[in-house]
């Protein structure tokens, strides 16, 4: 029997062309997540999400509201309710995503000097269009505060033009930096894709090493590689690497070429960055394998730590606003360090050097697993399955 870094290389190779399972997930899972969230954001952004309007005043001031919600890019008015129970059904049945509320005798409040209270609800449930359609809620919300304020003014004899001057002294020139196109897709795709690809490594590296444990075969692996577990280790994930880096690099090109991502920075870091993170996501995976090898248990725990990046690694919530107990999570995930480096690096396109924390972030998971090779040889050397 052939031993050595190369006979093990090639037994990983044959293991992973004779079960689908590593097709599937290896290749096919994120692509097809990479190409969804590029379609679902062809656009920049969901537009047009389905909400209503509940109008009990019918007055000339909340069809005016109605038709400015109407003219907005974010929100579809698909409906327009008579109560507030049937809008908050049509919210719980997953209708409609929010719906603006104008109470009976708005504008005769406002003419008044009343202070009436406009209300709208967003379903935040669904977090992106549960956020888009409390923006475009919001925006209306701040015009018809200043469209009340605006007759109240007239009405005590001020001209229109003057009134609006008073309103809005200043005109607000507004330059968004790293993404002025405000393209949700250049974020939502190049955090929730990576962190698609983060939960594959984890489940593939914790299903390969844990599987030669659960049917004895760890014996014969340990063997191949000289009963060295550095050789063993090295000729497992060796290929996976390669896999996992090549589809890596089909998602940057399926971005920042196909797509035209911007990328003010340079390739080669980014090039780095992804084989940096596909290392440490694997190394991530091989401390918890260290830690508890048992197919099951290590699994659940890659899966609920992999999902938890989804909201924790602090794409859709700044971590410095999480609570403390919640927030420092985030720091144990691989994803989060090569989001900032695309942040950095692809978006900003400032030098590497100020980048170098997330780099040394990313070795320090690629080699955490080391001081607990002893114990994975261990039981290499004499397999105990527990289902």
């Amino acid at each position: 029997m052939q031993t050595g870094i190369i006979a093990t290389i090639k037994r990983e190779v044959l293991r992973l062309t004779r079960r689908k399972v590593y097709l599937f997930a290896m290749i096919l899972v994120p692509l097809a997540v990479a190409l969804f969230f590029i379609s679902l954001m062809s656009e920049g952004l969901p537009l047009k999400v389905p909400t209503a309007v509940v109008d009990l005043d019918n007055s000339t001031l909340s069809r005016k509201l109605v038709r400015s919600l109407k003219a907005q890019e974010l929100t579809d008015i698909s409906m327009e309710l008579t109560s507030f129970n049937d809008a908050i059904d049509k919210v719980r049945n997953g209708e409609i995503f929010g719906f603006f509320y104008m109470p009976r005798n708005l504008e005769k409040d406002a003419v008044a000097g009343n202070k009436p209270t406009i209300t709208y609800y967003s379903n935040m449930t669904y977090f992106v269009p549960g956020t888009l359609a409390y923006k475009g809620f919001r925006t209306i919300a701040v015009t018809s505060s200043g469209l009340m304020a605006a007759n109240e003014v007239v009405q005590m004899g001020v001209d229109e033009s003057t009134a609006e001057i008073l309103l809005q002294p200043m005109v607000i020139d507004v330059h968004p930096l790293g993404n002025p196109w405000t393209n949700y897709s250049y974020y939502l795709c190049n955090s929730f894709v990576p962190a698609a690809l983060e939960l594959m490594i984890f489940l593939v590296t914790v299903f390969s090493i844990c599987s030669e444990i659960k049917t004895g075969e760890s014996r014969k692996w340990l063997a191949t590689a000289d009963g060295s577990i550095i050789k063993a280790l090295i000729g497992k994930l060796a290929p996976q690497t390669l896999v996992f880096l090549i589809v890596g690099l089909a998602i940057d090109s399926l971005f920042f070429k196909f797509n035209h991502f911007p990328m003010n920075g340079s390739w080669g870091v980014m090039l780095l960055a992804m084989l940096m993170f596909v290392i440490a996501s694997q190394g991530f995976a091989l401390f918890i394998t260290c830690v508890i090898p048992s197919e099951r248990m290590a699994l659940s725990i890659c899966s609920l730590i992999g999902i938890l990046a989804f909201s924790i690694a602090g794409f859709s919530f700044p971590v410095d606003q999480m609570y403390g107990a919640v927030g420092i999570f985030s720091y144990i995930l691989p994803v989060r360090y090569y989001f900032l480096i695309y942040i950095d690096q692809a978006l900003n396109g400032i030098p590497m050097y100020y980048s170098r924390e997330y780099f040394a972030a990313l070795l320090i998971f690629a080699l955490a697993y080391i001081p607990l090779l002893f114990r994975l040889k261990k039981h290499l050397a004499r397999p105990v399955y527990v289902p």
